[in-house]
């Protein structure tokens, strides 16, 4: 495939993620996992390779994919659970999730692995998944979703994207840094240090990603990193750029960082309460409301407030 597609397809599987993992976790919440807030128990993650459940007779002569089930885990395809197994040879994206310390992710949340086993994973299949904090920090929670949809993707129903353990069999992979959590709890350094958790994680996470092999071999340009928050991954995003970011808009961001040409924009996390029993579709609703967000906003270019007045005064001539 000629460089130039392959960059253009790389925001269009991080899109499909995006969208599958939204879709399949509200048709599957009940069903996969619950969050709890207390009793974790996490099993030992083995990520040594394994094959896929013998489910997919079809697929014979293609290669073998390994996966793992929601405990991070590779299954036993002489299990009985093997064969209940989704089919990442059948998935619409196949997805490489990093295995970075739990202080990245839902170490961030408290939860706290056992001294034994060496866990980086909360057993989701359990409900052992520590809950996202509420208000104005849901808004940003897209990375608290898709790494749970990731963690749980093996186990049916299935959704179009699928965790692979490894990495060359992946189109994408996912990096599962809480960067927006970690934004809004520890952006201030506090005495006596110097410098704030939240750019020391950064700092780290450039680290570990710069000697990935997966890094090495694309440069980054098939890693998929959710920065939601306006204000999340500051200090790292100019060395990670050449990676798909998940972001909420491009208002703070130079051109050569985020682009629509390679990244997702993604909807905050609906708010508002809704109807009860409401069920009425698209077709039946002839009226659409559009809220358009605060007019004088926080770090507004000076050219809004311009604008903003002269349309107010002469709301049917076109601006200059």
């Amino acid at each position: 495939m000629p460089p130039r597609a392959r960059t253009l397809l790389l925001p269009l599987a991080a899109a499909t993620l995006l969208v599958a993992s939204t879709i399949f976790l509200f048709a599957a919440t009940g069903a996969r996992w619950r969050p709890a807030d207390t009793g974790l128990p996490v099993p030992a993650a083995d990520f040594s390779s394994a094959v896929e459940s013998a489910d997919s007779k079809t697929a014979t002569a293609a290669k073998e994919l390994s996966f793992l089930d929601e405990n991070g885990r590779p299954d036993d395809p002489s299990s009985s659970s093997a064969a209940a197994r989704c089919d990442p040879s059948r998935a619409a994206i196949r997805v490489f999730m990093y295995d970075l310390p739990p202080e990245f992710h839902f170490g961030l949340l408290g939860w706290v692995p056992p001294p034994a086993g060496g866990a980086v994973w909360p057993d989701v299949g359990r409900g052992a998944a520590p809950r996202y904090p509420g208000g104005l920090n849901q808004q940003h929670s897209i990375e608290y979703w898709l790494t749970l949809d990731l963690l749980s993707s093996s186990s049916p129903p299935c959704g179009a994207a699928i965790r692979v353990a490894d990495s060359r069999d992946a189109d994408v992979v996912f990096v599962p840094f809480f960067a927006s959590l970690s934004y809004n709890r520890h952006s201030r350094a506090v005495p006596p240090e110097k410098v704030s958790r939240d750019k020391a994680l950064q700092e780290q996470l450039v680290r570990y990603l710069m000697e990935q092999p997966e890094w090495k071999r694309s440069g980054g340009a098939n890693h998929v990193i959710v920065a939601h928050h306006p204000n999340s991954l500051l200090h790292a995003r100019s060395v990670l750029f050449p990676a798909v970011f998940v972001l909420s808009d491009f208002g703070r961001y130079h051109p050569r960082v985020a682009s629509l040409e390679k990244d997702v924009i993604a909807p905050y996390k609906h708010m508002a309460k809704t109807f009860l029993n409401d069920s009425a579709g698209f077709d039946d609703r002839p009226t659409l409301l559009y809220f358009r967000g605060a007019i004088y906003r926080k770090e507004v270019h000076r050219v809004g407030f311009s604008v903003y007045p002269q349309q107010r005064s002469h709301p049917h001539q076109p601006s200059r």
